[in-house]
């Protein structure tokens, strides 16, 4: 059986080992150390929670034992895809590197750019960065890559999923060719394959499992669920209800506005929820993460961003809302249980139009998932609707309609209009008639008025009009004058 001590780690480093309590590396430290402390290039594919970081870590703590680093001027360099991972290996740094005096500066977005740069101009053993915040102080002029020894480019296909490729390969073109490069990824697609080529020279393969495998030590269970939000979120609460061993668990969407309404969901039926997205502020990030590790929070609703980004070796149950549109994304997240050994479940609600993910997911890990009924499920049932008022363009267009009626429907639409004149309606007719004549005598009066009073106007307009004096047909002597 392997120990560390057989691994040609320096005894600083394996004291600090054995304090934090691990005696036996796993197969990925096996297998990488010995060619790292030997200064090769090494392409490692591991699991997530395999112990991959403490496989350079460790190596590079060694080895930064001897020499000094000069300001602007970093001795080493690791990349890698989000804060929160930066901030897990700069952790594994002060750990197991607390017998060492090396000087480790952290890189990330959401800390001023004051500080970072003091740290690196005391000068710095190990920088720990993520690409874009590395690019802003190399422009600014305050940081040289030509002194860096070791290259660890960590979890390179996230960087291919988050779409950093282009800033690694400016990155690597900064740093002298001479360099030892340690490459780690947890799957292979091909355009990782072409990077490593690129990027490594006669590397060695540590390779502790097949590409894109989940970990034997995690049960992964489907839980079918109805494609409306609500009915997933009642799905959600069932199946964390029907698991009684819950220590902590991780509940992961697609979308980050969904994280915040599953949060709150949660929340509002008694669970101890939390949520971590990448929209929060680092402080946010910081606060939630610590709630989570010191179990203050039981739940973690967060989106893919934390599904590389936690170090957290005990959790007990991971949720996936949301069936992951990339398959190599289900691999992470279920990663996040089930590590250093210990039993880990992980259980993923499946609707109608997530199928075509599911099958790519099971082709990816080769592996059939089972199903899960849960015992009495509780689905919300939609709220009873009001019922539609009709619109009152239809009812104008219907009353339009009526009063748009020929005569001929309307007269024979009225039983009496056929009944004979009684002589009660006969006096009437008189009046109305005596009426009528009075009416037609008044407007020949006045059509009569008119007629007057136009003629009239027209013999004025025949009268000639009176001559003016001045300006008028007379011209004044004095504009005769010249003439």
């Amino acid at each position: 059986m392997v120990s560390f001590a057989d691994l040609g780690l320096s005894e600083k480093v394996l004291k600090a080992v054995q304090d934090v309590g691990y005696t036996e590396p796993t197969p990925i430290q096996e297998g990488a150390v010995p060619h790292a402390l030997a200064g090769k290039d090494v392409l490692g594919i591991a699991q997530t929670g395999t112990g991959k970081t403490a496989s350079f870590v460790l190596p590079m703590i060694t080895r930064l034992e001897r020499g000094r680093a000069r300001a602007r001027m970093p001795r080493t360099l690791i990349l890698e895809p989000t804060r929160e991972l930066a901030a897990q290996v700069d952790e594994n740094f002060e750990k197991y590197g607390k017998y060492h005096k090396l000087n480790v500066a952290l890189l990330i977005g959401g800390v001023s750019f004051a500080d970072q740069e003091r740290k690196l101009e005391r000068g710095a053993d190990v920088l720990i960065a993520t690409p874009g915040r590395l690019l802003d102080h190399s422009e600014r002029g305050k940081l040289l890559l030509t002194g860096v020894d070791i290259l660890v480019i960590d979890e390179a296909d996230r960087m291919l999923d988050m779409g950093f490729i282009p800033d690694i390969e400016r990155i690597v073109s900064l740093i002298p060719f001479t360099r030892q490069t340690l490459f780690f990824s947890a799957t292979m697609p091909p355009e990782i394959q072409r990077l490593a080529d690129k990027f490594l020279q006669g590397p060695v393969t540590v390779e502790t499992a097949k590409p894109s495998t989940t970990a034997k030590t995690v049960e992964q269970r489907l839980i079918r669920t109805g494609g409306k939000d609500y009915e997933k979120r009642a799905t959600l609460r069932d199946a964390l209800r029907s698991q009684e061993n819950i220590k902590n668990a991780i509940v992961f969407c697609n979308r980050k506005r969904d994280v915040a309404t599953v949060w709150k969901s949660l929340e509002k039926h008694g669970f101890s929820a939390g949520a971590l997205h990448g929209d929060m502020d680092q402080r946010s990030r910081t606060n939630m993460l610590q709630g989570f590790k010191d179990n203050v929070i039981q739940i973690l609703v967060a989106s893919d961003v934390a599904a590389r980004g936690l170090d957290i070796p005990d959790v007990s149950h991971v949720f996936n809302f949301d069936v992951p549109i990339h398959a190599e994304d289900y691999v992470h997240r279920i990663g996040r249980t089930g590590r250093a050994g210990r039993a880990g479940q992980a259980f993923t609600l499946v609707e109608k139009s997530s199928t075509k993910y599911l099958e790519a997911i099971e082709k990816l890990i080769d592996k059939q998932i089972e199903w899960m009924d849960l015992p009495d499920a509780n689905v919300a049932q939609p709220a009873a609707e009001p019922e539609a008022k009709p619109a009152r363009s239809k009812t104008r267009s219907k009353s339009a309609s009526r009063s748009k009626k020929p005569a001929s429907e309307a007269e024979s639409a009225d039983p009496q209009s056929e009944l004979p004149a009684s002589p009660e309606s006969e006096g009437k007719d008189d009046r109305k008639s005596k009426i009528k004549a009075q009416n037609a005598e008044r407007k020949s009066d006045s059509d009569n008025k008119k007629e007057t009073k136009s003629s009239k106007k027209g013999k004025n307009d025949n009268k000639k009009p009176e001559q003016s004096t001045g300006f008028g047909d007379e011209v004044p002597a004095f504009m005769m004058i010249g003439r």
